[in-house]
């Protein structure tokens, strides 16, 4: 068993990559590929849920007309706007609110779209981390075949000179 150790360690074997690194590297490509999986998962779950929540209840958060109606500009920053440059804003988006009011009724039914596309976002970048995946499975294999053959001793005659 020594004289293997000594062997491999005077570079006799040359530099044969060793299935238990690869495995392990292997192992930790996947593993990282995993976490982002379920990431991305939690993530486009916690979106849908919050757009479908936003999304059903519209109609509340939107407050009525009443809400626009009774902006008013922050007591910060109240020293620092024209009293004309607030009281135009406040009538301009009182202007806006019959516009505001339609997009809030049509809400509700954009719900079903809005789902489909989260879930098919959803489905891109799950295949793109599949792909990440694969890539680095590749690579990993790529590059300890080339580590293995660059430092395999040749076989060929030697050249004298």
């Amino acid at each position: 068993m020594s004289d293997f150790v000594e062997l491999k360690k005077a570079g006799e074997f040359g530099s044969l990559p060793d299935t238990q690194e690869t495995i392990v590297l292997h192992a930790l490509s996947w593993s990282l590929v995993f976490v982002l999986f379920a990431l991305w998962s939690l993530a486009a779950w916690a979106l849908h849920s919050i757009a479908a929540w936003t999304v059903s209840n519209a109609g509340f958060l939107a407050g009525g007309t009443g809400a626009i109606e009774g902006l008013r500009v922050p007591d910060w920053l109240a020293p620092w706007i024209p009293p004309e440059l607030a009281l135009a804003l406040t009538s301009m988006l009182s202007g806006f609110i019959p516009a505001i009011e339609a997009a809030l009724n049509q809400a509700p039914a954009l719900a079903g779209g809005l789902s489909v596309a989260i879930w098919v976002v959803w489905g891109v970048g799950s295949a793109l981390i599949v792909i990440l995946g694969l890539v680095c499975s590749g690579l990993i294999t790529t590059l300890r075949r080339r580590a293995s053959v660059v430092g395999a001793p040749s076989m060929g005659p030697a050249r004298a000179g």
